[in-house]
């Protein structure tokens, strides 16, 4: 009975594990052969390296189009005008002391207009000329002399009105310098600054003029009247005809 039962169980298992045979095998038999994953080290590695290599490529053409479009911006900034002008200020001035000079009385600043003047009025006393016409000729050389100093100080006032405009002209250009964006707007403020110190020269320039000008006219003056005085002096020491007695009648004689 024990041989008999032992017989039985060992047919059953082995039944059974016959049975469950296929059911482990049926996987590995039907699993088809390009379904099977096989990982390349070497193929991933140039995979990853190429990859690699392209983002660099890219990044480095996304940096060069920064680049191009910082210097595009720069160029702009170079090439933008000052959007500021002192010129017409400039220019009044200048023309504020133009017709200043302009305005001068007696002799002007006129080359033929000296010659003549000069000729008539400063050079050698005529001898035949009359003696209320040495003292009229001596009144418009004193006249000359007078609207001479007149002249520049006039001229001196002007200048010394446009040194309020030219200091507020000169800080007006200096921030616009100093806040400049590019190198085009610096160039035009810089001219403009050499364009104020031309007109505040051309001041100076007009002061030491009307100063000469009024000095020549004070030294021409004394020279003629130093001349006058020798011809006066002359006529007066040349000796005349004397006394002529002549008949003269006291009462009239009555008939």
């Amino acid at each position: 009975m024990t041989i008999r039962r032992f017989r039985s169980r060992a047919m059953a298992l082995a039944a059974t594990m016959l049975a469950a045979a296929p059911l482990a095998l049926s996987p590995m038999v039907a699993t088809p052969a390009h379904a099977i994953i096989v990982f390349d080290p070497t193929n991933y590695a140039q995979n990853v390296l190429t990859a690699a290599r392209t983002l660099e490529q890219i990044t480095h053409q996304i940096t060069s189009l920064q680049n191009e479009a910082q210097m595009l911006i720069n160029q702009a900034k170079n090439l933008a005008s000052l959007p500021f002008s002192a010129l017409q200020q400039i220019q009044q001035s200048v023309q504020k002391t133009q017709q200043l000079l302009q305005q001068a009385q007696g002799i002007a600043f006129n080359v033929q207009q000296i010659d003549q003047m000069f000729q008539q009025k400063y050079g050698n006393v005529s001898l035949s000329a009359s003696d209320q016409q040495l003292v009229a000729n001596a009144r418009d050389r004193w006249k000359n002399t007078v609207g001479g100093l007149q002249d520049a100080m006039r001229v001196q006032a002007g200048v010394v009105g446009n040194i309020d405009s030219n200091r507020a002209q000169m800080s007006a250009l200096v921030g616009q310098s100093q806040s400049a964006t590019g190198a085009l707007q610096a160039a035009q403020a810089g001219n403009q600054l050499l364009a104020l110190q031309s007109q505040q020269l051309s001041d100076l320039v007009a002061v030491i003029s009307a100063n000469g000008r009024a000095s020549a006219l004070t030294d021409a003056e004394r020279a003629a009247a130093a001349e006058q005085g020798r011809e006066q002096r002359r006529r007066f020491l040349t000796p005349g005809s004397g006394y002529q007695p002549g008949n003269a009648q006291m009462f009239n004689k009555s008939n």
